[in-house]
């Protein structure tokens, strides 16, 4: 993002630095950043995607980095694409 990092280790498991508003601080849902295959970045926020196809977001929210209104339909994904505003 636009002022932090997210690395996924060996283990599927994510460690993120930085702003903690562009998603440095992935705290708030470290506990389902589990078998992590890729990560998408936008400006402010991320997006995990899980080996069973489902998707977890953190970051700034008004930029997408809460989907948990939309967390329900964010299964079997296969891609994202992200704007420089989301």
């Amino acid at each position: 993002t636009n002022g932090a990092f997210a690395a996924i280790l060996d283990d599927g498991s994510v460690v993120t630095w930085g702003d903690p508003m562009h998603g440095g601080d992935s705290s708030a849902v470290q506990d389902q950043l589990r078998n992590v295959q890729r990560i998408q970045a936008g400006e402010h926020a991320f997006a995990a995607f899980l080996a069973d196809g489902a998707v977890i977001t953190w970051g700034e929210p008004e930029y997408g980095g809460d989907s948990s209104l939309v967390q329900d339909q964010l299964k079997d994904v296969q891609r994202i694409q992200a704007t420089s505003g989301a």
